[in-house]
């Protein structure tokens, strides 16, 4: 009985097991069948979450669903699908396109002050609040993500200075339609989005001169401000993350692969925290440097002759040399009331010069911001200045301008240091009259004064004036030639030939206006103008702009000048609108005249990096000037890895071979001994606020 019994129950049990492991099994392929279900919505709701404004990136990338690549999201459909439909792609290199969509490449030279062509001289190239320049936005090529944990990183150097201060940055900024960049966090490292940190905030942000790209994305210049002074020389890293716009969308850093930059040590090194090495960004540094006047000294026979304080002001460049050495120039903001200031600088020896503060401007009706003068027959300096009578410009209380003369005391003067007395000759009443005088004035040999104005006129482009002495002091004003418009328009420099008549050139180069040199015959009681030859410079450039011409004559006859130019330049699938510089000679023809380039800062065997660069001496001439056996002499801006200089080449007769001598400067002036002068802009040298230097002897 006891046997059977636990017989009967093992049968029972066996049952039972079975149908628990049926039970088991069912359970979990019901459990398979909902994780599959449960994944499937999971992947639906995470590619939903994609394609909708607040997206949320991983800071891993192998747990992204986006690649931080701005080309990579724009293939996406989900991304496609919120871009800009119908943008056009770039156009081609041969294209004439349009620099919104390629923004020009900052002008690398001197900007010039005023009409003569002579630049505002600073050891560097890059503007007044440029620190670090990485080159224009490119737009076409690809953008980097700078939000949802992403940080991109890029160097950028500062170069050797006394001090140097950032006061804001502005990048390349790709964003998605309608959205609008509010901030990002901004931060300056010793090293990749890391090591010492010297600055780190977030930092409000505008954007301008929006574009879409052929991708779809609106391309902005993001501008921000923000303050960090007492900079090092040295290489720093400057990174973006966490930028804001009002949808939560991602927001990408432009890249241009540092093409066009103009900086020492561009093109930078970027990097991102996710992927590493990537291509070079672009952005520019805003802030100020100065340098020390004993860092530019190039060679023996180079000397500074004065250094300008504050009170002092600016040398503005141009300056007067006379036989005797004496050398004179203008501050614009310098003097007593800070309205301007002459100058005189006379010394015998090396190191032995002495600087002299002749006149400074009162203002208003008795002229102030001069602009540098030239010495007459007189022995007295003649100017140009704003002030005067308040009746020009579009409001009509604008300063129309004045001629001014400045002569020595009646009295004979034996102190160190003498004042001169100011005597406006003239002042300007607006159209048909003339007014905004631009600082060209010549004399003839009957003691006229010629002077060109940029507005005004019987036909409000511009004029050329005589002032002729009547006695007593007084002046006679003629208009003797009103520009009509067109490439006839605002004269921008005058000289009196050695047959007597005048010529000069335009300024404005529009696109069917090249610009020009004229030729103003006096005969029967009136002026005749001849076009004798044009200049197609900035007209490359699709809409125009200032070509900076400048025309001299050296004593055999030959006219030389100088203006600048653009190109439209492609290297890697870049493009970009690049200003250069040309030099040529004008000789007389049996035709008339024969234009001649003799030299251009366009080369198309130098590069740097694979990209295009600037031959030695750079991107645009700044001044010209020649020498009384024919030597040409100009000044130029150059882009090097090792640093950004200005040079001055010498162009030898008979045949202009170029030849570099020194740098850095920024205009250049010969005397009759073949002696170099010359001033540099500030403030610039510690504690200087720009110098007039001279080079002796200089070198074949």
């Amino acid at each position: 009985m006891h046997i059977t019994s636990r017989f009967h129950h093992s049968h029972i049990d066996k049952h039972r097991n079975l149908d628990n492991l049926l039970l088991t099994m069912l359970l979990f392929l019901l459990f398979l069948i909902l994780m599959a279900v449960f994944l499937v919505l999971t992947a639906q709701k995470a590619e939903a979450q994609i394609g909708s404004a607040s997206t949320n990136f991983s800071t891993g990338v192998g747990q992204n669903a986006v690649p931080p690549s701005a080309i990579q999201a724009a293939r996406m459909p989900q991304f496609a699908s919120r871009l800009a439909h119908g943008a056009q792609p770039a156009p081609a290199a041969s294209q004439n396109a349009s620099r919104a969509a390629y923004p020009r490449l900052p002008k690398a030279s001197f900007k010039r002050p005023y009409r003569t062509g002579k630049p505002a001289g600073r050891f560097s190239p890059l503007d007044d609040t440029t620190l670090y320049e990485n080159g224009p936005i490119n737009g076409t090529t690809d953008a980097w993500t700078i939000n949802f944990g992403f940080v991109v990183s890029d160097t950028f150097t500062v170069q050797q200075q006394d001090q140097s201060s950032v006061t804001g940055m502005t990048f390349g900024a790709w964003l998605f339609v309608g959205d609008t960049l509010q901030s990002a966090e901004v931060s300056i490292t010793s090293q990749e989005n890391g090591g010492t940190v010297y600055f780190d905030s977030v930092v409000n942000f505008t954007q301008s001169g929006c574009v879409f790209n052929q991708y779809g994305y609106n391309v902005c210049t993001a501008a921000g401000s923000f303050s960090l002074a007492n900079l090092a020389s040295g290489t720093y890293w400057v990174n973006l993350q966490n930028a804001v716009v009002n949808s939560g969308d991602p927001v990408y850093w432009d890249e241009n692969s540092g093409i066009g930059c103009n900086s020492p040590g561009c093109p930078s090194q970027a990097s991102d925290n996710q992927i590493g090495t990537i291509p070079s960004e672009a952005f520019t540094i805003l802030g100020e440097s100065t340098t020390t006047c004993e860092e530019v000294e190039p060679q023996e026979g180079f000397q500074i002759l004065h250094n300008f304080t504050s009170d002092e002001g600016s040398p503005l460049p141009g300056l007067a040399i006379t036989q005797e050495g004496k050398v004179y120039g203008a501050t614009e903001s310098g003097g007593t009331d800070g309205l301007g200031l002459a100058y005189q600088l006379s010394g015998t020896s090396l190191r032995n010069w002495t600087f002299n503060p002749l006149y400074s401007f009162l203002g208003g009706t008795n002229g102030q911001h001069p602009l540098p003068g030239i010495i007459g027959p007189d022995g007295a300096l003649y100017g140009t200045a704003d002030g005067g009578v308040q009746s020009c410009g579009s409001s009509g209380n604008e300063y129309c301008g004045v001629v001014y003369r400045l002569t020595p005391g009646p009295t004979a003067c034996f102190a160190a240091l003498c004042s001169w007395s100011d005597n406006v000759i003239y002042r300007f009443t607006g159209d048909p009259n003339g007014w905004q005088p631009n600082g060209n004035l010549v004399f003839d040999h009957g003691g006229n004064l010629y002077g060109t104005t940029t507005s005004g006129g019987a036909y409000g482009q511009g004029a050329i004036y005589e002032l002729t002495p009547s006695g007593g002091g007084r002046w006679s004003e003629t208009v003797i030639y009103s520009f009509t418009g067109g490439n006839n328009a605002q004269p921008d420099s005058l000289l009196l030939g050695q047959d007597g008549n005048l010529y000069g050139t335009t300024a404005i180069d529009w696109p069917n206006d090249p610009g020009v040199i004229f030729q103003l015959v006096h005969s029967g009681g009136s002026w005749t103008e001849t076009i004798i030859s044009s200049f197609d410079g900035c007209v490359f450039s699709g809409d125009g702009g200032d070509c900076y011409p400048l025309l001299i004559q050296e004593s055999s006859g030959n006219f030389f000048g100088l203006y600048d130019y653009t190109e439209y330049l492609c290297r890697n699938n870049n493009c970009f609108w690049y200003t250069l510089g040309r030099i040529f000679m004008m000789s007389p023809s049996q035709s008339g005249w024969r234009f001649t380039p003799l030299d251009d800062t366009y080369s198309d065997e130098q590069y740097c990096g694979g990209d295009w660069c600037y031959e030695p001496g750079g991107a645009t001439f700044s001044d010209l000037a020649v020498d009384s056996a024919g030597n040409l002499y100009s000044t130029s801006g150059t882009f090097e890895p090792a640093g950004s200089y200005s040079y001055i080449f010498k162009l030898l007769q008979p045949f202009y071979d170029e030849t570099l001598i020194e740098g850095p400067f920024g205009n250049v002036e010969v005397d009759a001994g073949g002696n170099l002068y010359g001033t540099t802009g500030g403030p610039t040298c510690g504690n200087s606020y720009g110098t007039v230097w001279q080079l002796t002897q200089p070198q074949q």
